[in-house]
């Protein structure tokens, strides 16, 4: 079996007005991490929150923060989102030249480092800085929107990439049009840790959130690759003072 299964809600399907509040609640509903898509209106065609709001919202849960920073540039603002509380920063390979010196920057600020490609980027991108992430994050959706459909093509990249993650622990995400229906798949291709927002936000409670996580958890559980044939990638844990371990 791959490890745990992660799911990591994310807010930018949550209800703003209380942004607050809903964090809390993914928490209380059994959310493993929380996701914050960060858009810069640059890099992609939408604008959604800087990192004065993670530091808003940071209070709420001692939950990991894993912050998805769709920005361009990037480098400039990465000590301002480690300050804002994030635990784990990713951070585009196709946003910047310089793509090892942005690893490096996120590790030296004490934080874990993701790597997120778009549909059309292929595995090569990152192929020389295995050694320097903890976390591949392959978008199933073209980023800058919520409540996208999934796009199946992504299926054989996951495959591949797990296949380049070999048994370095490395975590391996996917954004984009995650639901119930699709989970399995995604699972079965290698990943273990999944980002939802519309499928995870659906209903207005706690209870609501609580269900779908779990449904969503559960089909995961179903496409996950027999034991034996994993790395045994175990989730990040917060250990003290917000910090990943």
């Amino acid at each position: 079996m791959t490890g745990e299964i992660v799911i990591a809600p994310s807010i930018l399907a949550a209800d703003f007005a209380r942004l607050g509040q809903e964090v809390a609640a993914i928490d209380t509903a059994g959310a493993d991490w929380i996701h914050c898509d960060v858009m810069d209106g640059h890099f992609v065609p939408n604008i959604s929150f800087g990192a004065d709001v993670i530091k808003a919202i940071r209070p709420t849960t001692k939950k990991i923060f894993d912050v998805h920073l769709m920005i361009a540039p990037v480098d400039p603002y990465l000590e301002a989102f480690a300050k804002a509380g994030a635990d784990v920063i990713t951070v585009h390979a196709e946003a910047g030249p310089h793509l090892d010196r942005s690893l490096q920057a996120i590790r030296a600020l004490g934080k874990k480092a993701g790597v997120s490609l778009c549909p059309a980027t292929p595995e090569s991108a990152i192929a020389y800085v295995l050694d320097r992430i903890d976390l591949v994050l392959v978008m199933t959706v073209n980023p800058g929107f919520g409540g996208q459909s999934f796009l199946e093509s992504q299926l054989e990249k996951i495959e591949r990439i797990k296949a380049m993650i070999g048994d370095r622990p490395i975590r391996l995400e996917v954004d984009g049009g995650i639901t119930r229906d699709n989970a399995a798949a995604v699972a079965a291709a290698g990943a273990d840790t999944l980002v939802a927002g519309s499928a995870v936000f659906r209903g207005n409670s706690a209870a609501d959130y609580a269900a779908n996580i779990q449904a969503i958890r559960t089909a995961a559980e179903t496409g996950r690759v027999p034991k034996g044939q994993d790395n045994a990638v175990q989730p990040m844990r917060l250990g003290e003072g917000g910090r990943t371990r």
